[in-house]
C-alpha cells in the first residue's frame, strides 16, 4: 500500500519542490464558505432572496448550467457593503467554531512532512481569504492562491470579486506563474485535489494524488495511476493506486 509520508520522505528536501495542496475537501470536510452560510441563517442575516438566490445557484452549478465563478460572484454580491476586516474577523472565528474540527488528522501529517522536507507549501483554493486564510494560518501554510473580495477605498466590500477568479484553469495559471517565479520544480513536486477542476494542476506536477476525489477525478486518478487517499476526520487513512485497487500489488 503506498503511503504519502514514504513518498514524501524520499524526494528531495528544499523549496525547489512544491506542494499544492486545494482546500475545500482535501484538507477540511465539506466547503467551508457554507459555515458562513449557515452563520448568516442562524443570525437572520440573510432574507428570503438571498436564501433562494443561493439555493438556486447552487442547484444549476451542480447540475453544470451555472460557471463557479457566476456562483461565487452572486454570493459576493449579497455581502456587498460589509467590511472585509469585520469578514476576516468572523471567518477566524468560525474556523476556530467551527471548521478546525472538520480538518483531516491525515492531511495535516502530509502538510506537515513537507514542511519538514523544505518544500514550499501552498494552498491553492478557490475560497475566498476569509476561508482560506485561517486554514492557512492553522497549517502553517505561509503561501495562499485564493479568491478575493474587491474593496473600496473604506475598505467595503463592492460586491464583486478580484479578477481573474481562481477556479480551475485560472488556478493552473496562478500555480504555474507562481512556480516560474519561484524556480520551482514541477516535474519534482506534489498536488492533493480532490475534484476534476484540479486537474490541469494534477497533470503540471510528477506526484498528483487524489484525496476523496469526486467520480470525475476518481476515474482519472484510476485510468492515470494517481495514488488515491480516503481520508475521515478521524487519523485513519487508506492509499491505493490503479493497480492495488484491482488487487495487484
Amino acid at each position: 500500500m503506498t503511503d504519502p509520508l514514504v513518498a514524501i520522505a524520499a524526494s528531495p528536501p528544499g523549496p525547489q519542490i512544491g506542494a499544492f495542496f486545494d482546500l475545500d475537501g482535501t484538507l477540511v470536510r465539506g466547503f467551508t464558505a457554507t459555515v458562513h452560510a449557515g452563520h448568516r441563517i442562524r443570525n437572520r442575516q440573510s432574507g428570503f432572496g438571498e436564501l433562494s438566490g443561493i439555493l438556486e445557484a447552487s442547484v444549476r452549478y451542480k447540475l453544470g448550467r451555472m460557471e463557479f465563478a457566476r456562483l461565487l460572484q452572486r454570493a459576493a454580491g449579497y455581502l456587498a457593503g460589509d467590511a472585509l476586516a469585520d469578514l476576516e474577523a468572523l471567518g477566524e472565528d468560525l474556523f476556530n467554531a467551527r471548521i478546525i474540527g472538520r480538518l483531516f488528522p491525515v492531511m495535516t501529517e502530509v502538510v506537515a512532512a513537507h514542511q519538514q522536507r523544505g518544500h514550499t507549501v501552498v494552498m491553492s483554493s478557490s475560497a475566498l481569504t476569509m476561508h482560506a486564510g485561517p486554514v492557512a494560518r492553522h497549517l502553517g501554510i505561509e503561501h495562499v492562491l485564493c479568491n478575493h473580495f474587491e474593496v473600496d477605498d473604506a475598505g467595503k466590500l463592492t460586491g464583486r470579486i478580484v479578477r481573474p477568479i481562481i477556479w480551475g484553469g485560472q488556478k493552473a495559471r496562478a500555480v504555474m506563474e507562481f512556480s516560474s517565479e519561484r524556480d520551482i520544480d514541477l516535474a519534482g513536486s506534489f498536488c492533493y485535489a480532490d475534484g476534476t477542476e484540479d486537474l490541469p494542476v494534477l497533470n503540471a506536477v510528477g506526484h498528483p494524488n487524489a484525496v476523496n476525489p469526486r467520480p470525475g477525478l476518481a476515474t482519472a486518478a484510476a485510468r492515470n495511476g494517481w495514488p488515491i487517499l480516503r481520508v475521515s476526520p478521524e487519523a485513519d487513512r487508506r492509499w491505493w493506486s490503479r493497480d492495488q485497487r484491482s488487487g495487484t500489488r
